[in-house]
């Protein structure tokens, strides 16, 4: 007959320390603490999905002004958060954020489910998240599975196997259940985000401050550098776009992008699909007739240059922008019901914009007001 292993994983020493060392050292101040606010409590838990808490706080605290409530958060138009968003990354967490307000005054008149389960349901809301927001603002016992969570389990518990493999995350969780203390569980949760990020940090972690240092197996056996295992390398795939700064009379022609994919709901640059700009100054002979036609839309081209190359890192691949700087002679009246439009370059720095897409404008009419002030 086979024996299956059980795992025991079990062990209230571990919460208690954790508690114990959140309650005098941990973070108390932040924000969204100390509150049993569901909406606060939520906002952040998705503002700060993949992003730090220095680049939260200043968002955060302009979002609140602008939607202090779900109510006001789901009546706004979309477009109107997106604007908020802009900048912060990860823009299918705005979408969520916009769609989850609407379902939780839809479905559950303003006020979020306790239940981790139906937290999870949700849009933008995972296992992780839902857990968080439930042990935060009703007290339930629900286990968290974020990166710092993954980091701390696999240097204290000696885990060298990568975290993202199904079986390895699958026993992370189950380990993660097994150590839910029974009373506490909002230091425990907030200790368990809080080692992660000021202790536990990927590149240089401070053991010598850490609570669970007597029992970390990778302090024990010098591995603090090889846990947890990274993913395998793969080469990050380059992709081109050539984008048209069109301009017009102090405005500058901007498109609706398509709610999904990259950069989904906000506005940019026309692009010029099926070709990659060169390095050098000039417009590409084999650019030019194709620039015509797609500025053609808009009116007579009556000058063009081309910007230097802009490079933008995202998760899973570069993108190389070559910018082309147009200005009309003359505009061509557009359509209504168009994804296009023209708007003031002095609204550009609140426009809902892409991070990349806005520093090139914003430099672009800098440069602009310069040269015009060096002329007069």
């Amino acid at each position: 007959m086979k024996v299956v292993a059980v795992e025991n994983f079990a062990d209230p020493s571990f919460s208690a320390d954790l508690i114990g060392w959140q309650k005098v050292h941990g973070r108390h101040v932040l924000p969204w603490q100390n509150t049993r606010d569901a909406y606060l409590i939520w906002l952040s838990e998705i503002m700060l999905q993949q992003t730090q808490v220095s680049a939260v706080l200043g968002y955060y605290a302009r979002f609140l002004e602008r939607f202090p409530t779900l109510r006001d958060l789901a009546a706004a138009p979309v477009e109107d958060v997106m604007a908020q968003w802009s900048g912060l990354g990860y823009y299918t967490r705005a979408r969520n954020l916009h769609k989850c307000a609407q379902r939780v005054v839809a479905e559950y008149d303003g006020v979020f489910p306790s239940d981790p389960l139906l937290l999870a349901e949700l849009p933008g809301i995972g296992r992780s998240t839902a857990a968080a927001i439930a042990a935060f603002s009703s007290g339930r016992r629900a286990a968290i599975m974020d990166g710092n969570v993954k980091r701390v389990f696999a240097r204290v518990f000696g885990i060298d196997t990568y975290p993202g493999e199904k079986k390895t995350e699958e026993s992370m969780w189950r380990r993660a259940e097994a150590l839910l203390p029974e009373v506490g569980i909002e230091s425990y949760t907030q200790g368990l985000m809080d080692m992660g990020a000021t202790l536990c940090t990927r590149s240089s972690p401070s053991c010598e401050r850490c609570p669970m240092q007597p029992r970390c197996v990778a302090f024990a056996t010098g591995r603090t550098r090889d846990l947890p295992v990274r993913k395998p390398k793969k080469a990050t795939p380059e992709k081109h776009a050539v984008m048209l700064a069109i301009v017009d009379g102090g405005q500058v022609l901007l498109e609706q992008r398509p709610p999904s994919g990259i950069w989904g709901g906000l506005l940019s640059l026309p692009e010029l699909d099926g070709h990659v700009g060169a390095e050098d100054d000039e417009v590409p002979e084999a650019d030019h007739d194709a620039l015509l036609q797609v500025v053609g839309k808009f009116g007579e081209m009556e000058s063009c240059e081309r910007l230097s190359t802009v490079t933008h890192v995202f998760t899973h691949y570069k993108l190389h922008i070559a910018p082309y700087h147009i200005t009309l002679a003359r505009r061509q009246a557009m359509a209504a019901q168009t994804a296009y439009v023209w708007v003031n370059v002095a609204g550009l720095a609140d426009a809902a914009l892409p991070a990349p897409v806005k520093k090139l404008l914003l430099e672009l009419v800098g440069d602009r007001r310069e040269a015009q002030q060096r002329m007069f």
